[in-house]
């Protein structure tokens, strides 16, 4: 079952936040684009799966546009109701990995046990990158109107990006005395900038916890994944 969750959750954070643009967010409500965006999620879930007419991919794809119909016509737009999209969408892939738990060793890629592990990497990354990006952003929405930005043009969004990279690589590779360094650093160079007003040091505040917080939890998330997954065979050469 753990193998097929993470083939399926893999091709779900592919479909959700790296081959959905900007403008199939922006115009999903019409039909086309929602359209276009089921045929990404159905087409990401073969490719991951090594499965082409397996049913319970089609019953994943019916519910994740379900569930992306609820939050766009309804309106949801804050940092609560994207958690609660996500979460949703990953309980209906348990729910398929649980009714269909042989899709992976019927697949395609069932012979090539090494690109498990590697899903589960890059869905931890993709995780703590591009959806911790766009997270991170919809919390701080409320406070950024309040705050001067007299900075670099996405500045703010580079770094968060570089920070959580980091401390992601910290923390698989058994480095995590470097995610504090990071977290030391970056307090030293903010100070004069947070010690302006105290808006500013709580916007500051507020977004770094956030932004760190979530490249830690997203970095744990990945090492218990990586430690359910079954351990790679390796074969010795012939002597």
């Amino acid at each position: 079952m753990i193998e097929t969750f993470t083939a399926l959750l893999f091709a779900h954070v592919i479909a959700d936040f790296v081959v959905q643009t900007r403008t199939m967010v922006q115009q999903k409500a019409g039909f086309a684009m929602m359209a276009l965006h089921a045929a990404l999620v159905l087409a990401m879930a073969q490719a991951a799966t090594g499965h082409l007419t397996a049913p319970v991919l089609l019953a994943v794809t019916a519910a994740h546009i379900a569930i992306d119909l609820l939050k766009t016509h309804g309106g949801f737009r804050s940092f609560t109701a994207f958690m609660i999209d996500q979460a949703a969408h990953v309980v209906t892939l348990g729910i398929a990995a649980a009714y269909a738990p042989d899709l992976w060793a019927t697949g395609a890629w069932v012979e090539e046990p090494w690109l498990l592990p590697l899903m589960a990497l890059a869905s931890g990354l993709i995780v703590t990158l591009l959806a911790g990006q766009h997270a991170i952003a919809l919390l701080m929405r409320p406070h950024g109107t309040r705050i001067r930005n007299n900075g670099l043009r996405d500045g703010g969004r580079q770094i968060g990006l570089l920070e959580r990279g980091l401390i992601f690589l910290f923390l698989l590779t058994g480095h995590p005395i470097g995610a504090g360094v990071l977290i030391g650093a970056k307090s030293i160079l903010r100070f004069g900038t947070a010690s302006r007003d105290q808006r500013t040091a709580e916007y500051v505040i507020i977004g770094t916890l956030a932004s760190f917080g979530w490249a830690i939890v997203a970095a744990l998330l990945t090492q218990v994944a990586l430690g359910l997954l079954p351990p790679l065979e390796i074969t010795q050469p012939a002597s």
